[in-house]
């Protein structure tokens, strides 16, 4: 079973001079010598470096107080998670599933070994804290395969779990006052494949290209979405919260934008990536409905009084929940180990390599992707206005979630639009999100009411009360009704606002 560890650290250059004095950090009032220990590394990898060029690093490590595999997820600037598994001679099941988005069909093979003479000390405080950890690492480099080699020392200063970030700009400061300096590389495995590469396959990094045409800037949009999907995979199988969330919305984006920007991107070609991406979003959205309804329900009995509370509600909510989510993530697993979703990431690699442009890719950004967001706009004016003109009741709920989907729509054509249009574009995808809100939140309540019918006729068949759903039941109507209230005026101000 793998386990997870937030890493900070940061690495620097060394010479033959060694670490220099830390006693003089603040806080720190003692440097322990915990003696010299030997690691050896293997790094896996990809033939092409998909890892690498994603900056994750999967290894094999003997040696230390951590010997097993480390797989290294970049999470921010000096921060990484690192997901631990035991030693075995093969990459746990446990890991090639959290890499399989990147690796996809391509074998894990072992690339670079890093051998190091690790020289350790400790940095604590007055009460013997561990405030973090300083290494001075001599590092033997071997790509394996080709026998090319590197060798150099550098420093590594690692917070301690739960410190102050605040500590590691105390120790730099120190360090850089003794002539330290931070290491170019982000990691020992990226110097190490930069260092032993053939110079055929060393990698020039590539200046930002600047959208110019519609197509650029439409280009740039789906790149990035298709970028999220990949990059939220392991944080999906990971369970971490609000990453089915993020994934489902990164797949609406691209379906959106293949729709909005129609005339740019070619729909004989995207509608049926889109009718893909629909699937992926249903499978997601099983867990994330899942999730809003419980979470809501819960937040909902938090604020009830204790008189209204009758039966044992909130155990029959968990059990509801747990019942139905348990049973989603086992199917959403199955789904991201699947043919059908690996086949989806390689037609999406495909589309950003080599677009379906149309002729309007080559227009004036300002014009053809301007036109594109007013259209939508316009359908959504129908339809909040044609939902407006219906009487209370499910009719009006179906128009009302027939606006939200669209509201939603124009929210990512304006979003894809920004880089084109500037404040107009922002403006618009400000209102987006209020109204979007608002319709959210009225549909919602809508569902919420459907779980309340359901949690009510269970409690009923186990003998227990259903009071407190009907409660619950009833302030859920009141908070639509609200909700329906406010929508007039929200709109008219919309309106008013938009250039558009």
């Amino acid at each position: 079973m793998a386990d997870t560890k937030r890493e900070i650290e940061r690495k620097y250059e060394s010479d033959e001079s060694g670490l220099p004095d830390l006693t003089g950090v603040a806080g720190v009032a003692a440097v322990i010598d915990k003696g010299v220990a030997q690691l050896d590394a293997t790094y896996y990898d990809t033939e092409d470096e998909r890892l690498a060029a994603s900056s994750i690093t999967l290894r094999r490590r003997t040696g230390g107080t951590d010997a097993g595999w480390h797989l290294k997820f970049p999470v921010a600037a000096d921060v990484r998670d690192e997901i631990q598994a035991p030693l075995s001679d093969t990459v746990p099941p446990s890991l090639t599933g959290l890499v399989r988005s990147r690796v996809r069909d391509n074998e894990l093979l072992p690339l670079v070994r890093l051998r190091s003479d690790r020289d350790v000390r400790h940095l604590v405080d007055t009460d013997g804290r561990l405030l973090a950890e300083v290494s001075v690492d001599a590092v033997r480099a071997e790509r394996i395969g080709t026998g090319a080699s590197a060798q150099w020392t550098e420093i590594e200063v690692e917070l301690a779990d739960g410190g102050d970030p605040a500590f590691l700009d105390k120790v730099d400061k120190r360090l850089r006052k003794a002539g330290v300096r931070p290491s170019e590389a982000a990691s020992k495995l990226a110097r190490a494949l930069a260092e032993t590469a053939p110079k055929k396959k060393q990698r020039k990094k590539k200046a930002a290209e600047v959208p110019v045409s519609a197509g650029d800037h439409v280009l740039a949009y789906l790149r990035a979405q298709r970028d999220a999907i990949v990059e939220l995979d392991p944080a999906v199988r990971r369970d971490e919260y609000d990453s089915v969330h993020r994934m489902r919305v990164a797949t609406r984006r691209m379906r959106s934008a293949f729709r909005s920007f129609g005339k740019v991107v070619d729909r004989t070609l995207t509608d049926p990536i889109g009718d893909e991406l629909k699937w992926l979003a249903g499978e997601l959205g099983v867990d994330r409905d899942q999730e809003v309804l419980t979470e809501r329900l819960t937040a909902a009995l938090d604020e009830l009084p204790r008189t209204l509370l009758t039966g044992p509600v909130r155990t029959r909510l968990r059990t509801w929940s747990h019942a139905r989510r348990g049973g989603s993530r086992r199917r959403l697993i199955a789904v991201l180990d699947g043919k059908r979703y690996l086949e989806l990431l390689g037609v999406l690699d495909a589309l950003v390599a080599d677009p379906p442009l149309l002729k309007a890719a080559s227009g004036k950004p300002e014009k053809v992707i301007g036109k594109a967001v007013g259209k939508d706009f316009g359908r959504l004016s129908a339809l909040v206005e044609g939902a407006l003109g219906q009487p209370a009741g499910q009719d009006r709920d179906l128009a009302l979630h027939e606006a939200r989907k669209k509201a939603k729509r124009t929210r990512y054509s304006a979003e894809a639009a920004i880089s084109a249009l500037g404040d107009p574009a922002r403006e618009l995808l400000k209102s987006m999100k209020a109204l979007q809100n608002l319709l959210g939140d009225h549909q919602d309540s809508v569902m919420t009411r459907e779980a309340l019918k359901e949690l009510a006729r269970q409690a009923q068949a186990a003998g227990e009360s259903s009071f407190t759903y009907g409660v619950l039941y009833g302030r859920e109507e009141r908070r639509a009704a609200d909700d329906e209230a406010e929508l007039p005026v929200a709109w008219a101000v919309i309106k008013e606002r938009s250039a558009f």
